[in-house]
């Protein structure tokens, strides 16, 4: 087991803690649509700490215990989860479009064995650059944080973020990370850049690493800015998207439902509708940040 540096979490306890969250999620909604069926339903979390070529072996292993359903949560883990059977019902829960990806043939109707939620996060890049604009409309220079292990989030997340920086006129210093001690070097990056923010790509690996996240930037004195609630509640300035934990919720819906009968390829995928804006004013002021009254009026949740 790798050492966390001192005062930090250490990286694959943070990851079980993401997971935890989400596991308790999907037994909620397994509650409500499974257990009228039957009495046990067990639930079979695989953890890949980040690194997503475990993803094929751990979903091969899957296959070969004949599990019923699987529930995945990344670009990667889908693809890999596809790859890996063409008959076992699959869930996903995906910020990308999946039929562009080629999971499924459409929203309305997947066929094949996929079917899940999707938060169309990536569509929202120029809205989140637009309330990052606001709240530090003195920012000339952003720092992206991206995950090259997923490289399709990659390209849309850098495409759609240099295409609205260019409206707002913003430099872009683009960074990359898949371990935790890659984020020490992002890190000094933005500093040595002199960075005026942080914006985080949509990733499952930053939301499972949020609290190193908010640590570096509190230390460094960065803003950073997500994608994901989660992030802001372990210390991140601000998020706008799709609420995870609901959507976790809503594929365990479909998990229940696939365990009574129900075939994915006649589930539609499920779109968000909702996004919401959280934003954190204690690291505002630990900052040294005032937050626009507009923005704090138009937030669904001020952490304080």
């Amino acid at each position: 087991m790798r050492n966390a540096p001192r005062g930090e979490p250490h990286p694959i306890a943070e990851s079980i803690e993401f997971i935890d969250v989400r596991h308790r999620a999907l037994t909620l909604a397994r509650r409500v649509i499974v257990y009228p069926l039957t009495d046990y339903v067990a639930l079979d979390s695989q953890v890949a700490e980040g690194e997503y070529e475990r993803l094929p072996a751990l979903a091969l292993a899957m296959v070969r215990r004949q599990v019923s359903v699987i529930v995945c949560g990344a670009n990667a883990a889908a693809f890999a989860a596809k790859a890996a059977s063409a008959t076992i019902p699959i869930v996903f829960i995906l910020a990308e479009d999946p039929v562009q990806l080629g999971l499924v043939a459409s929203l309305p109707r997947p066929g094949g064995n996929a079917t899940g939620i999707n938060f169309v996060s990536d569509e929202l890049t120029a809205k989140r650059l637009a309330l990052l604009h606001e709240l530090l409309p003195a920012a000339t220079r952003v720092a992206v944080l991206v995950n090259p292990a997923d490289a399709t989030a990659t390209e849309t997340t850098l495409r759609d973020v240099e295409t609205a920086a260019r409206v707002i006129g913003l430099n872009i210093l683009v960074l990359k990370a898949t371990t935790s001690q890659d984020l020490h070097a992002a890190f000094a990056a933005m500093v040595r850049e002199r960075s005026d923010a942080l914006f985080l790509g949509s990733d499952p690996f930053f939301t499972s690493r949020r609290v190193q996240l908010a640590t570096l930037s509190a230390r460094h004195g960065i803003p950073m800015f997500s994608t994901a609630r989660e992030t802001v509640e372990a210390g991140g300035l601000m998020s706008y998207g799709a609420n995870i934990a609901d959507g976790f919720r809503r594929a365990g819906v479909y998990a229940g439902r696939i365990l009574k009968g129900a075939k994915p390829a006649d589930l539609p995928v499920v779109q968000s509708s909702k996004f919401e804006l959280v934003i954190n004013a204690e690291t505002a002021r630990v900052l040294g940040l005032t937050v626009p009254p507009t923005l704090l009026a138009n937030a669904d949740e001020v952490i304080e």
